[in-house]
């Protein structure tokens, strides 16, 4: 796992244009002016050896710490933010924006910070509450506040 060139794939996102708001979905789930990429994703994982799975999420995981702090330098350290009250919001009828309705499905923890002088949020997490999915390392840079 190549920690700069993830970090160079967050700035290009992080400095890119969206684009315009056309009403579609992005096929992510997320809407116009969400962009959201994988950075790292895990081989092998969905075919039901856990013991596979458990290193790749733990790799994945040492992976998203190492990224997160090099970002905590930029931009000032924040804490995680759990998923699991998004989740519930949304269990009850809640409207919650993209793309955090989508990434609070697919993760449990987001690393998140709002780009200085922009109004821009940047979140980084891991894709892996699906046992039958490979788990994904995920960048999302959106206009759209958390909810």
């Amino acid at each position: 796992m190549d920690i700069a060139k993830y970090l160079t794939v967050i700035d290009a996102l992080c400095a890119g244009e969206f684009p315009a708001d056309d009403g579609r979905s992005a096929p992510d789930g997320t809407a116009a002016g969400d962009r959201t990429v994988a950075l790292e994703t895990s081989r092998g994982t969905s075919a039901g050896d856990a013991s596979v799975r458990e290193r790749a999420l733990a790799d994945l995981h040492a992976c998203r710490e190492a990224i997160a702090e090099r970002l905590h330098e930029r931009w000032g350290r924040q804490q995680p933010w759990g998923q699991q009250t998004v989740r519930l919001r949304l269990a009850r009828g809640e409207e919650i924006p993209e793309p955090w309705a989508v990434l609070s499905l697919l993760t449990d923890e987001l690393d998140v910070w709002q780009l200085t002088g922009t109004a821009r949020w940047l979140a980084i997490g891991l894709a892996d509450r699906d046992d039958a999915d490979e788990i994904r390392l995920l960048a999302t840079v959106t206009q759209t506040p958390p909810p």
